[in-house]
């Protein structure tokens, strides 16, 4: 809270003008859990099993899961994958296991209204 309010108070030493304020979130296990292992090879694994028989061979598995479609046609796939995927360990849905202080972080910053870009 006391960044937020130093760099978005113009009379600040700490002042960041808006056109540069940009705060990232990775899916590194800094917003997605990451163990056992990246929600992207989980669905990566998932996909494998319905496309094993066209693609065989580990590179080509994630390559063909991740490329040969627009962007439209992946994103339904990862949507349809999220509908019903559950993580290994935890068992349950990926979009559940997610931190609460960086939701609640990226929640302050956008709700800020001072030129915070938020990106995930």
């Amino acid at each position: 809270m006391d960044f937020v309010a130093r760099v978005t108070a113009q009379r600040s030493s700490d002042f960041v003008p808006p056109e540069l304020r940009i705060a990232t979130f990775d899916n590194d296990g800094t917003l997605w859990c990451e163990q056992p292992f990246y929600f992207q090879l989980a669905f990566a694994f998932d996909r494998v099993k319905a496309m094993a028989p066209q693609h065989p061979g580990l590179l080509a598995i994630v390559a063909a899961t991740h490329s040969g479609m627009s962007v439209e046609e992946f994103s339904k796939e990862v949507l349809e994958w999220t509908a019903t995927a559950r993580h290994p360990r935890f068992k349950r849905p990926h979009t559940n296991l997610v931190y609460q202080p960086m939701l609640e972080l990226m929640s302050l910053l956008r709700a800020t209204k001072r030129g915070w870009t938020v990106a995930t």
